[in-house]
């Protein structure tokens, strides 16, 4: 029998192989569900929870691999593991720890899709999840219940920025053998070191700085504890998450500029703040970096940064609808959710109904400082202020 290949075999078969020897600096991009096997040994001999190997395309590549590992080199962590989303990250956290009679503790000020989560797990899955005042710091040690198995921390609130006393939760958690979780997007890993803080479990949402581009949607879980890892690991694999390798490849790409862009959101950021807060129509600026945050001590004691995101109280003489047409009027800020890239952000939110106890009057609205220059930045919302 001939070994030629018909011309549709060919199309599926190819003899060609590349050549060995490439290098580039950038990662490669592995797009693949199947993986190949040698043979029927290779295939039975690995398995999908050991990194060391490749089975499916869902538990990983090459190129996920990479950004597992890299990630895992800024947070100082052991494990990485890649999630679709932020709240998608979040999720598996929660479903891997949790169970039905479990009680979760979570901030006031929590990220509103995981209280959201928080209010479901409650609904649907019998496990409580109640909610602490943020800056309640060791006090915490009095709502720790036997069930109590996870407290969510979130450092600074993402809309009200109020910036939690991590090491000091962490220690009432630990002396009761609970858990404990953090958002840590605000920082990136490069402003707040969770692990050495006391932190069990790391969740970012990789949407912000580490893509750089408001293009991309991915979170990430790390830890150093191998029990809690292979939680997570089950987790993963039963929820399905798995990452798109040209998503992959966006983080990867935006890693080695991600502390240049967070230095420069940084600086602009305070040179806007630092000039709002002399306006008249503002009465607090909720930022971490100024005495006016509550638990400014705190960022100043733990924090080596601040990125781009912070919150203004208008006065509340305003009404909202002047709020919003304050946010309309502005040209160079545009209208969304997210933060990290390199355009800027304005939201107005109705904190009043977000937070159980908020006592701050007036509005608040939400800036996301990109990287154009802040002086204009400073231009536009000066014409903006001019409309109310």
């Amino acid at each position: 029998m001939s070994d030629q290949k018909s011309l549709q075999t060919l199309l599926s078969h190819s003899d060609y192989t590349a050549p060995e020897g490439f290098s580039a600096l950038s990662t490669s991009i592995h797009h693949a569900s199947t993986v190949v096997f040698k043979n029927v040994a290779a295939m039975r001999s690995r398995s999908w929870a050991n990194k060391s190997s490749y089975t499916y395309g869902l538990h990983g590549t090459p190129t996920t691999f990479t950004l597992e590992a890299r990630l895992a080199e800024i947070e100082d962590a052991k494990y990485c593991l890649l999630a679709p989303s932020g709240l998608a990250a979040i999720a598996m956290v929660d479903f891997a720890l949790l169970k039905s009679g479990d009680d979760v503790l979570l901030p006031d000020n929590v990220y509103n899709p995981n209280r959201d989560l928080g209010n479901w797990l409650g609904q649907d899955f019998g496990i409580s999840a109640r909610y602490y005042d943020p800056l309640i710091g060791a006090g915490i040690a009095d709502l720790i219940q036997p069930n109590t198995r996870l407290i969510w921390t979130e450092a600074p609130g993402s809309v009200s920025m109020e910036v939690p006393d991590i090491p000091a939760i962490c220690k009432a958690a630990h002396d009761k053998g609970v858990l404990v979780a953090i958002d840590n997007t605000w920082s990136a890993g490069l402003a707040f070191r969770a692990f050495e803080h006391g932190v069990d479990i790391v969740m970012q949402a990789l949407t912000k700085y580490q893509s750089g581009g408001s293009d991309v949607l991915m979170g990430a879980v790390m830890t150093r504890n191998d029990e809690v890892h292979q939680k997570l690991t089950m987790a993963h694999m039963r929820l399905g998450f798995g990452v798109g390798a040209d998503d992959t490849y966006l983080v990867l790409r935006g890693l080695s500029t991600m502390k240049l862009r967070f230095d420069a959101h940084d600086a602009a950021a305070r040179a806007v703040a630092s000039w709002l807060k002399t306006r008249p129509e503002i009465t607090r600026i909720l930022h971490p970096a100024f005495e006016d945050c509550p638990g400014h001590a705190v960022w100043k004691r733990d924090f080596t940064g601040a990125g781009g995101l912070f919150s203004v109280m208008f006065d509340a003489r305003y009404t909202q609808q002047q709020i919003d047409h304050f946010v309309d009027s502005l040209q160079l800020f545009k209208i969304g959710f997210s933060w990290g890239g390199s355009n800027s952000l304005c939201v107005p939110y109705h904190i009043q109904n977000m937070r159980k106890n908020w006592t701050i009057p007036g509005h608040l609205v939400r800036f996301n400082i990109g990287l154009e220059d802040a002086q204009d930045l400073i231009a536009d919302i000066e014409r903006a202020l001019a409309a109310l």
